[in-house]
């Protein structure tokens, strides 16, 4: 046999005595008696010669290519990974057998025949195909019985995702995703079946890799496998009181034995401006002037100010390179990513490196396990721009940036926004690094002891600079014409260590019980200091050298610094019990204590109790043959909210201000600044939740429907309190209760499958009604709160007035009733009749006589999203609508600049639309629009290339990907899709529910070209 001691087979791990006894045994049996037999078909020579095995796994049932297939040889250690294309290639020769295996498909052994194989697997009509995180553990989709969402790497986005929520935007029900724009350094804003909190946090718990608390900023999409959701509180339970408004567990891509896999792929994405505010040209601006429609001068420039702003050179990149491997008893992957990230505004944008590194070692016989994840992110933040785009669009366009000079033209009443971003700086450098590290050992057969502890920390230093012929330092009170610096940092660090013991055993072939038993113990500190200075005389010195400035030596300058840290230690438990893979019983209780809580509830308790029944295990199913699989579920659970200052129950010591003491020297004086309430605790959380799985029609169609209703008492909230007994005037106090209700749909079909031509589709449908049930209690009487600041030209106040037993997000005020000759508002009476303002009964604490109504609401009542996924031949195609109805958006742009009061730059609809007003700004339903919409939102078509021949490369894959392509709506002002549709109306990075700013970051359109290949 030649090239039996090629290098390749030795580096992958063949004993030089296996072949001697192959050898031995070959003669034992006659090569005489073979080589006067038939001679070997030429495919046999040409593998017995290369000792190489190439081929490709498909679905047999679809016929499409499966990716991360292992493909091991049997009684060897040689073994691999389908690529993304389903390919693979693994060291062995003639007479071998391939054991190929993936979850949800049948293994298959297949001997080695050809040097170029096809293996058919077929899916496994006794399991769902995927396998669910649902939190210190994981379970086949068969066996939850709880509400948990799965989405796996094929299913994400494909539009450059900056944060991992991006990446299951509308592929959750149930799951909201909020952002406000394309702002590369903007956060998003989550919610899970509703609002949970008044003041509380109402963010989901991150769990990555086991590390409760886990940051995204660590992450980035092509290191991630997979995405769980635990939406009900029967399944978060398991993480107490950090599970109240859902638990998120991200998964990493590890190594796998085999040959060493190399894998980078990138993408580049330019943004383009799309849906700008309509207001006047110029041109359009002096013709209003000259018509006398306006009374306005007209400076002789023709400025867009709005575009000043907008950086139309932006090209964002990304690139991420790979390399995982191993053998049958060690793992590795690691992963370097770089990004560059340009916002369509000027002086904005985000440059980060990423590298992380995951290593698994099995030893004693595979009993143990180690594994050790580590991962670091700095990234560099230009946070000048993203900014003014209101003030620059509502200027006078016959004014300019520039005096005749040629220097900025600088005024009093307004920020010359262009010449901001010229004349100061602002920056974060931020490093965010972990490191985490699990044991596994099996004591005997079916228990197990784990050991997990992890380290994370979190550093930035902000960093800000005005120079002397910035506009802020000129019109500088105190030190005109004097430079500003400010500096400020901040470290967080979190450690977590969480060992458990599980035990799983099947007992008479048909009782399954598995056992899970852990600690955990969370410790957390927050700290950081600032400073600010004026009245520097040049700017050599930047932000770099505080202590130059003129007001550090007149006392003037700024300093501040703080400290805080909590603890958290909990006792859990789960017991998963089945019978015959039929009727499965999960019970989960954990106990809990924080530093947080008051000095009279430092512990609380959480249960959770589901069960389900796989309805199409029963013998009077299996006659039913269009069903495949049937599973009901029914689950409660009870889950807490921690989410708020640390000290908030203690009695805190604060400054009372500089005074002249009788040594005629000002001194600080202190004093206490909040009420102890030793009461203090948690939220609390009580969901129920029914929900059925279901396989239909041969396995084309599958999908999950749930049905929840829950209620979160002991609200936590700040209440006004007397003086005395209390020291303070407010007190933070568990009082209220709120409530939501709801139905979530999640759909999968295999439309149609015909050869070369595939097509399937996923949708999700979703329904919620969110009720502030109560404010008040026996001590505290609250019998509505306002949300939702509506700003602008005017004191109107707020948007909402949230009644007790009344909806959440429901837009509260004046009632239009047109306007009366003059051009002044008249609105509705409570008795029908239309009364000009001035009459109008604004009370909102007797609603029998106030004129005030419920106008509308900001939550949607309906979400939908709808992909279809195509395949021909080596093209593929994905189309992801989704969208969002029943529900009202306020137009502030409108309420302000429709109105021809302002004395700036207007709407183009001030002289149709709105062009009946002759009166003073002011906030009713006459500004509210229906924000239903449907949209287009990405479209990606790519092509697989065919390198089962090529040496060097695995797989490619090349796509285009089109965002925001085109939205069905009939609101008129922003893309209502990124109006805030989360929380109760409070500020969220820059939006209220409900509202449209004036000034959001600009709508964009983006195209983004991408490549995927292995080698």
């Amino acid at each position: 046999m030649p090239n039996i001691y090629s290098s390749r087979m030795y580096r992958a791990g063949f004993v030089r005595g296996s072949v001697l006894c192959f050898a031995l045994m070959a003669c034992s049996y006659g090569i005489a008696a073979e080589a006067s037999s038939t001679a070997p078909s030429p495919a046999k020579r040409e593998l017995r010669a290369q000792e190489t095995v190439t081929g490709v796994v498909k679905n047999l049932n679809t016929g499409e290519p499966i990716s991360g297939v292992t493909v091991k040889v049997k009684g060897k250690e040689s073994a691999a990974q389908t690529d993304e294309s389903g390919n693979f290639t693994v060291n062995a020769v003639v007479g071998d057998v391939l054991q190929v295996s993936f979850i949800g498909f049948k293994t298959q052994e297949v001997p080695v025949s050809t040097a170029a194989m096809t293996v058919n697997l077929a899916p496994n009509e006794e399991e769902i195909d995927a396998v669910v995180v649902v939190g210190y553990g994981t379970q086949k989709l068969k066996e939850v019985t709880s509400s948990v969402a799965h989405v796996d790497a094929e299913q994400f986005r494909q539009s450059g995702a900056r944060n991992p929520l991006d990446l299951i935007q509308g592929k959750v029900a149930g799951l909201q995703v909020s952002r406000s724009g394309s702002n590369p350094n903007s956060g998003v804003a989550t919610q899970i079946r509703g609002a949970i909190s008044v003041t509380g946090s109402a963010s989901p718990l991150y769990v990555i890799d086991g590390i409760p608390g886990g940051n995204p900023d660590l992450l980035q999409q092509d290191d991630i496998e997979s995405i769980d959701v635990l939406k009900d509180g029967s399944g978060a339970a398991i993480y107490g009181t950090s599970a109240n408004a859902g638990v998120i567990l991200i998964t990493t891509k590890k190594g796998t034995p085999g040959q060493p896999q190399v894998n980078y792929s990138s993408y580049f994405r330019k943004d383009f401006l799309f849906n700008r505010p309509d207001f006047l040209t110029a041109d359009q601006f002096r013709q209003k002037i000259d018509e006398g429609a306006i009374n306005r001068e007209d400076r002789g420039h023709s400025t867009d100010f709005f575009d000043d702003l907008v950086n139309h050179d932006n090209f964002s990149h990304n690139h991420n390179i790979s390399l995982s491997g191993g053998s049958e008893s060690t793992t590795y992957r690691g992963s370097v990513n770089y990004r560059n990230l340009q916002g369509i505004a000027k002086e904005n944008g985000r440059e980060e490196y990423t590298v992380r590194m995951n290593l698994n070692q099995k030893a004693f016989d595979n009993k143990v396990n180690f594994q050790l994840n580590m991962a670091t992110n700095t990234n560099h933040a230009n946070m000048l721009g993203g900014g003014g785009w209101e003030s620059e669009a509502t200027k006078n366009p016959t004014f300019s940036n520039f005096n005749d000079d040629g220097s900025y033209y600088y005024d009093f009443t307004s920020t010359n926004e262009f010449a901001r971003l010229s004349t100061e700086t602002s920056y974060r450098k931020q490093q965010t690094s972990s490191i985490d590290g699990k044991v596994d050992v099996d004591i005997i057969e079916g228990l197990r002891f784990s050991a997990f502890g992890s380290v994370q920390r979190n550093s930035y230093v902000d960093g800000s600079y005005r120079q002397l012929n910035s506009e802020a330092s000129l019109e500088d009170q105190d030190y005109p014409g004097g430079g500003y610096a400010s500096k400020a940092n901040l470290l967080n660090q979190k450690y977590a260590f969480e060992p458990t013991l599980t035990y799983n055993k099947t007992f008479a072939d048909v009782h399954s019980l598995t056992a899970l038993a852990g600690y955990s113990y969370r410790y957390e500190m927050d700290e950081g200091q600032s400073a600010d200075n004026r009245g520097f005389i040049n700017d050599r010195f930047n932000e770099d050298n505080l202590s130059e400035g003129q007001a550090l030596r007149d006392g003037r300058a700024n300093l501040d610094s703080y400290k805080n840290d909590n603890t958290l230690i909990a006792f859990f438990g789960r017991v998963n019990y089945a019978f015959n893979n039929k009727y499965m019983i999960q019970a989960i209780v954990r106990r809990e204590g924080s530093s947080k809580f008051g000095a009279n509830n430092k512990w609380g308790t959480f249960p959770s109790l589901s069960a389900g029944w796989n309805i199409s295990s029963e013998e009077f199913m299996q006659d039913v043959a269009w069903v495949n699989f049937l599973k009901l579920r029914v689950g409660y659970g009870v889950t807490g909210n921690t989410g708020f200052a640390n000290n908030a129950s203690r009695l805190t010591l604060g400054g009372g201000g500089k005074y002249l003491y009788p040594d005629q020297a000002y001194r600080e004086t202190y004093g206490p600044d909040r009420n102890p309430n030793p009461d203090l605790r948690w939220e609390t959380k009580k969901e129920t939740n029914i929900g059925v799985d279901f396989t239909l029609f041969d396995n084309k169609l599958s999908g999950a429907i749930d049905v929840f209703q829950r209620k979160t008492v002991d609200l936590l909230d700040i209440y006004r309190t007397p003086q005395p007994p209390y020291i303070r005037e407010n007190i933070y106090s568990n009082v209220g209760t709120m409530s939501s209700k709801g139905i979530e749909l999640a759909l999968s079909y295999r439309v149609m499958d015909k050869g070369d031509f595939k097509w399937s589709m996923d949708a999700t449908a979703s329904t919620l009604k969110n009720v502030m049930e109560s404010y008040s209690n026996d001590v505290f009487t609250v019998k509505y709160k306002t949300f939702g600041s509506i700003g602008g030209a005017g004191d109107l106040g707020d948007a909402y007035t949230t009644f007790e037993g009344q909806q959440i997000g429901q837009f509260f005020g004046k009632k239009f009733a047109g306007f009366d000759d003059d051009g002044k508002w008249l609105f509705y009476n409570r008795n029908g009749e239309a009364v000009r303002n001035d009459v109008i009964n604004n009370s909102r604490d007797d609603l029998n006589s106030s004129d005030l109504q419920h106008l509308g609401n900001a939550v949607p009542k309906y979400y939908v999203s709808w992909t279809n996924n195509f395949s021909y031949k080596n093209f593929d195609l994905r189309i992801f609508m989704r969208g969002k109805f029943d529900y009202d958006i306020l137009n502030t742009t409108a309420l302000s600049y429709g109105n021809k009061v302002w004395t700036g730059n207007l709407l183009q609809d001030a002289f149709t639309k709105y062009d009946e007003i002759n009166d003073t700004y002011m906030y009713s339903d006459y500004y509210l629009e229906n924000g239903s919409h449907f949209k287009i939102d990405e479209l990606t078509l790519g092509y697989r290339f065919n390198l089962n021949n090529s040496r060097y490369f695995k797989n490619l894959r090349l796509y285009v990907t089109g965002q925001n392509l085109l939205t069905i709506t009939g609101y008129s002002g922003n893309d209502p899709d990124f109006v805030l549709d989360t929380g109760l109306g409070n500020e969220i990075n820059g939006q209220r529910l409900g509202i449209d700013s004036r000034g959001p970051y600009p709508n964009t359109r983006s195209f983004l070209f991408g490549v995927n290949f292995g080698f």
